[in-house]
C-alpha cells in the first residue's frame, strides 16, 4: 500500500463515469455546460452532504417517473409484457396469396391485405402464439406494397419469444428495420438485445447508446442497457489486454511513490568473500537507498545473472556441516534479492508471480517484517482483505515496534473507509518513529474523512513546519483546500510543491501540476491553462496517469471528443493495475460509443446541446 501522492486527484479523475454517466454519452454538448463542469472534480475527501443525498432521491425518483409506459395501441408492434394476452386460439387464415395474385392486386389492396395481416399478427403475439404471429408478419412483409420497417420488428419480436430465441433472425430483422428507418429505437433496442446475447458488444454498445439518446433518455432501463453493456466491453477487452501485454515498469514517478512508502532499511552484510552478485547486489541497494530506483531494480537482475552466493539446496548442506557462520551473512544476501524481485514482479503488475515470491521469503527469512507488510499489499490487490490483515498480525508477532507495520495497515483501513482505525495506525506509527513524512499526511487525511476536519488540517499545519522541504504534505494539503473551495489557497500549495519537485535532479513528482490544473479549471473554467499544465506534467512524466485521464476529460468539456476517446485509450495503455485498465477503458468506450452515434446520425448534433442542459 504505497502512500502515492495521486491517490486524491485518481479518486477525482475516476469517477468521472460512475458521478455521471448520462453526460459521458452526450459529451460533445458539454460545451454549453462548461460552466458548472469543475464539479467533476470536485474532491470527495469528506462524505456527501444531506442536501446532496436529498437531491440525488430526487433525480432518482424523477428518473423512475419519467419511465414510458408502452401500450397495445402503440403502432409500431406488440408490448407482449405489458398486455393481458388474449388466451384463445387465433383461428387459421386462407391460404396465402400467391406472387402472381399479389402482383395483380392494386397497391390500395395489397395495403389493406398487409394492414390486416399484420393486425391478426399482432393478435397471435399476444396469445403468445409466436410461430403464428412470425408466419403472419412474413406475409405481411410480402403483401406489402412497399417496405414496412415495423412488419419487420414485430417479426423480430417473436423471434425473441421463441424457444430457445433465434437471435440470428432478430439481428437480421432488426437489420431491414433499421435500413428503412434508422431511428426506430424499438428496432435498435431488439437488435441490441440480441447482439448481446451472441457476445457482440460492442455492437450491442453502439445500438443501446444510440436508443438511449434518441430517446433522450427517458427510458430507465436503457440507461441501464448501457452501463450494463458498457462493463462487459471493458471487461472483455481488459481480459485481452492483461493476457497479451507484455510486462514492465511504470514510470519513475510511481516506481519512487512505491518505494518511498518504505522507511529505509540497513544495508545487509555480505560474506568475507562475495561473489560477483554478491557486489552487484550491494550497488542494487545502494541504488535504492540513493532514489535511483529503476537503476536499482536493473542490477538485481544482473546480479541474479552473475549469481547469489546463497540458494536453498546449499543452505540445508552448511547447516548439516555446521559452518553457521557462512549461512547468515549469505542468507541475509539472497533474501534482499527476493525482495527486490518481489518488488520488481508487483511493480510490473504480474501479483500472483510476487506473492509466491514473498511466499519463499518468509519462508527463508520469517523475521523480515517487511516481507509480511508487502504480501499484505498483494492480497489487497486481489481483493483478499481478511489474509491481508492476517499477514499484519504475523508481522507484528514478528517486529511489534516496526512502524511500517502500522502505516501499512492503517493504509488498508483507509481504503476501506475505517478512518479511525487508520488514525490510530498512523499515530502509533509516528510514535514509533516521527521522521517518515507519510505517516504524518495520512494521519492528517484520515482525521479530515472522518469528519475530524479541525484536527486534520492542524495537524497538516504541523506536517509542513516538520518537514518544510517535502513537497507531499504541500501537495496534499492543498487537496483539501480544494475541497473546501479554496481555490487561491490551493494554489499556493500546489505552486510551492510544484517549486519543491521541480529543484530535484530526477524522479520529479508532477501530480501537483495536475492539481493545481484542476483547481484552475474548477475555479477559473480556464481550459486552456489547466491543459497547459497537464502537458507540462506529461513532458516532465510520459507516463502520469492522472495527466492523461485529466486530459482526456478536459476534451469533452471542449467537444473533442474523438481526442477524448483516444487519450483514455493512452491512459489504458499506461495504466497499471486491473481496476485502475476497467475504468479508462470504460471511460473509452462511452466516448466511443458516443462517436459513433454522431457519426450514424450526423443530424442529431446540433440536438445534443439541449439534451444534455436537459441532464445536467
Amino acid at each position: 500500500m504505497s502512500s502515492d501522492a495521486s491517490s486524491g486527484v485518481v479518486d477525482r479523475v475516476s469517477s468521472f463515469i460512475s458521478e455521471n454517466k448520462k453526460v459521458v454519452l452526450v459529451g460533445a454538448a458539454l460545451t454549453v455546460a462548461a460552466v458548472g463542469a469543475g464539479v467533476y472534480f470536485a474532491s470527495t475527501s469528506r462524505g456527501s452532504g444531506e442536501p446532496d443525498a436529498e437531491k440525488a432521491d430526487r433525480k432518482k425518483k424523477k428518473s423512475k417517473s419519467s419511465k414510458k409506459k408502452k401500450t397495445v395501441k402503440d403502432t409500431d408492434g406488440p408490448i407482449l409484457e405489458e398486455v393481458k394476452p388474449k388466451v384463445e386460439e387465433i383461428p387459421e387464415d386462407d391460404t396465402p396469396l400467391t406472387e402472381e395474385e399479389l402482383a395483380s392486386m392494386s397497391t390500395e389492396d395489397r395495403s389493406k391485405a398487409a394492414a390486416s395481416l399484420k393486425a391478426k399478427g399482432n393478435a397471435a403475439y399476444q396469445a403468445k402464439q409466436f410461430t403464428k404471429a412470425a408466419d403472419l408478419y412474413t406475409r405481411a412483409i410480402a403483401a406489402s406494397p412497399t417496405p414496412e420497417p415495423v412488419f419487420y420488428s414485430n417479426r423480430a419480436a417473436c423471434y425473441v419469444h421463441m424457444s430457445p430465441p433465434d437471435h440470428e433472425k432478430i439481428v437480421h430483422d432488426c437489420d431491414a428495420a433499421l435500413a428503412l428507418d434508422k431511428r426506430y429505437v424499438k428496432a435498435l433496442n431488439r437488435r441490441a438485445s440480441a447482439l448481446e446475447a451472441l457476445e457482440r458488444y460492442e455492437e450491442a454498445l453502439a445500438d443501446f447508446t444510440a436508443a438511449t439518446i434518441l430517446d433522450k433518455f427517458q427510458t430507465h432501463n436503457m440507461q441501464d442497457s448501457v452501463e450494463r453493456v458498457l462493463k462487459l466491453v471493458a471487461r472483455r477487452k481488459a481480459d485481452e489486454i492483461l493476457a497479451t501485454r507484455e510486462p514492465r515498469l511504470p514510470s519513475d514517478v510511481f516506481v519512487a511513490a512505491y518505494f518511498g512508502a518504505f522507511r529505509p532499511r540497513p544495508l545487509p552484510t555480505l560474506p568475507e568473500s562475495p561473489s560477483q552478485g554478491d557486489s552487484t547486489l550491494l550497488l542494487s541497494l545502494e541504488a535504492l537507498q540513493a532514489g535511483d530506483y529503476i537503476h536499482s531494480l536493473s542490477l538485481v537482475n544482473e546480479a541474479l545473472e552473475q549469481g547469489i552466493s546463497f540458494d536453498l539446496g546449499k543452505t540445508e548442506a552448511l547447516n548439516v556441516a555446521e559452518v553457521s557462520s557462512m549461512i547468515v551473512p549469505s542468507n541475509l544476501a539472497r533474501h534482499f534479492v527476493d525482495r527486490l524481485v518481489v518488488l520488481l514482479r508487483f511493480l510490473m503488475g504480474d501479483v500472483s508471480g510476487a506473492k509466491d515470491d514473498l511466499m519463499a521469503s518468509v519462508e527463508l527469512v520469517p523475521s523480515y517484517t517487511q516481507s509480511w507488510v508487502k504480501m499484505a499489499s498483494v492480497y489487497m490487490e486481489q481483493g483478499d482483505s481478511t489474509k491481508a490483515f492476517d499477514c499484519f498480525e504475523e508481522a507484528i508477532k514478528q517486529n511489534a515496534e516496526d512502524p511500517d507495520i502500522y502505516y501499512h495497515r492503517g493504509q488498508v483501513y483507509f481504503i476501506t473507509n475505517e478512518f479511525d482505525k487508520a488514525a490510530e495506525d498512523y499515530t502509533k506509527s509516528t510514535s514509533l518513529d516521527n521522521t517518515f513524512v507519510f505517516s504524518h499526511i495520512q494521519l492528517a487525511v484520515a482525521q479530515y474523512k472522518a469528519g475530524n476536519v479541525a484536527n486534520g488540517m492542524a495537524t497538516f499545519r504541523r506536517t509542513l513546519k516538520a518537514f518544510p522541504d517535502r513537497s507531499e504534505p504541500a501537495n496534499y494539503y492543498g487537496e483539501l483546500l480544494l475541497d473546501q473551495q479554496r481555490f487561491d489557497d490551493a494554489i499556493d500549495k500546489f505552486d510551492r510543491a510544484i517549486e519543491l519537485e521541480l529543484a530535484k535532479p530526477k524522479s520529479r513528482n508532477v501530480l501537483p501540476m495536475v492539481n493545481k490544473g484542476l483547481t484552475i479549471f474548477q475555479s477559473k473554467q480556464d481550459i486552456a491553462a489547466a491543459e497547459e499544465l497537464c502537458k507540462r506534467a506529461l513532458e516532465i512524466d510520459p507516463e502520469c496517469e492522472p495527466a492523461v485521464g485529466s486530459l482526456a476529460q478536459l476534451a469533452l468539456q471542449t467537444n473533442r471528443v474523438e481526442e477524448g476517446s483516444k487519450l483514455f485509450w493512452r491512459q489504458a495503455e499506461i495504466t497499471r493495475s486491473e481496476p485502475e485498465l476497467m475504468g479508462a477503458l470504460t471511460y473509452h468506450y462511452a466516448t466511443k460509443s458516443q462517436i459513433d452515434f454522431l457519426k450514424a446520425y450526423p443530424e442529431m448534433a446540433t440536438q445534443m446541446g439541449s439534451i444534455a442542459q436537459g441532464l445536467m
